[in-house]
């Protein structure tokens, strides 16, 4: 018989401000965000639960949110911090297992399986030791598997109510999966997107109950391999373990422009040096890429990508950049319109060592390239991560701003 498993799934409540709360305390109670200015097109990374009473969300445009809440206040993000303490918490979690799951800064899977005590007094003690150590709010999902827990999370937190941080638990006791999901809206299952909502809601199932009620084999000839986890999902099944290490899938480097950039050469010097930063971070990372891709954003929001396979994989610059300029070519000559944002990536990652050695360059020399190498991939981690924290183009490197930034500084 296999043994049931313990899954906990747990989520810091409103981090970002909860940090900035701890460095000022008489933001408590005010309805304020974290995230970019609206005149430089930031959106909300993170925002209080008082200002969410307003209807302010993260990710909505910081200049939505301030039309949705005048009074609301804009902090300036402190990532520094946000890393230190979400460490902090992380290590918080591996004394208490170290199967444990990082999905981002603030969010992480724990499988407490090997331990005797119930996952719920885990939880309970996870939760106690993180508010009294760290002094910050967390709700937690239980259940015997990933999906149920983070759902129950979910629902945990919805449930609370109340006008501060949910600090939510919520268990799913094993065998009780399917019932507990069964009256949850279909969106909640994990790979159910508008689209995919959107053609479930024609047949006529809304909930996840429908979904496990369906036959099993027509959902898989109408949603091919999706429509098989989808019909599983929907019944409170999923075996995937707790990962503890994750390897990287693809490598991005995007900005956001202030105002619209209808000059191609400044688009192409900006995808040159967003080139070198990805080819950078391969290098760092012992990564060799097989794809190129490259991502545009026009005036009207629509965002085609296009991607081309090399013929060798690589990670130096020059092809990566020659590859996304032919891309960009294609894109640029069905609309020759301003662009609002752009972006080169890769894919197809592989691990191959690096074959410089002290017989292509002196001792000093290669130190000098390594340390380059190490810094270069390192801030353009920094980046991108602020990037998908704070919001596209929130930071950007001083060589990719425009005239119109230069003349707003």
């Amino acid at each position: 018989m296999t043994p049931v498993r313990k899954i906990i799934h747990l989520d810091l409540d409103a981090f970002f401000c909860a940090v900035e709360e701890q460095r000022d305390p008489s933001l408590r109670g005010l309805p304020f965000a974290v995230g970019g200015r609206p005149e430089g097109r930031g959106v909300v990374a993170s925002c209080s639960y008082p200002a969410r009473r307003f209807g302010v969300r993260s990710a909505m445009p910081m200049g939505q949110a301030l039309r949705l809440c005048p009074t609301l206040r804009i902090v300036d993000s402190h990532h520094r911090d946000y890393s230190r303490v979400s460490r902090q918490v992380m290590a918080t979690l591996r004394r208490m297992t170290d199967r444990v799951e990082q999905l981002s800064i603030d969010e992480a899977f724990l499988d407490v399986s090997d331990l005797a005590q119930p996952a719920v007094e885990l939880a309970r003690r996870l939760q106690a030791t993180i508010r009294t150590e760290v002094q910050l709010p967390s709700s937690l999902g239980v259940a015997t598997n990933k999906l149920v827990a983070k759902i129950a999370n979910n629902v945990g937190k919805a449930a609370a109510g109340g006008h501060g941080p949910p600090n939510a638990i919520q268990v799913v006791p094993p065998g009780q999966e399917a019932t507990f999901l069964a009256p949850l809206p279909c969106e909640e299952l994990w790979g159910v997107g508008p689209k995919t909502a959107e053609k479930l809601h024609l047949l006529g199932l809304h909930t996840i109950g429908d979904i496990a009620a369906w036959p099993q084999e027509d959902m898989a000839r109408r949603f091919g391999k999706q429509g098989r986890a989808l019909a599983a999902h929907a019944r409170g099944l999923d075996e995937r373990p707790v990962v503890t290490h994750r390897e990287a899938k693809s490598i991005s480097q995007e900005t956001t422009f202030a105002r619209d950039v209808s000059d191609k050469d400044k688009l192409a010097g900006v995808m040159r040096r967003q080139a070198e930063s990805v080819a950078a971070r391969l290098r760092g990372k012992s990564f060799v890429a097989g794809t190129v891709k490259i991502k545009l954003r026009w005036p009207d929001f629509s965002t085609p990508t296009r991607q081309v396979t090399l013929e060798q994989p690589t990670d130096d610059a020059d092809r990566i950049y020659a590859a996304a300029l032919q891309l960009f070519e294609r894109l640029w000559a069905q609309r020759r319109e301003p662009v609002r944002l752009i972006g080169v990536g890769v894919d197809g990652l592989s691990h191959q060592p690096r074959q410089l050695s002290l017989w292509d360059v002196g001792s000093e020399e290669l130190v000098r390239v390594e340390e380059l190498y190490r810094k270069e991939s390192a801030l353009a981690d920094v980046l991108q991560t602020l990037g998908e924290r704070f919001g596209e183009g929130a930071v950007r490197r001083g060589s990719e701003l425009t005239e119109d930034d230069e003349d707003r500084g």
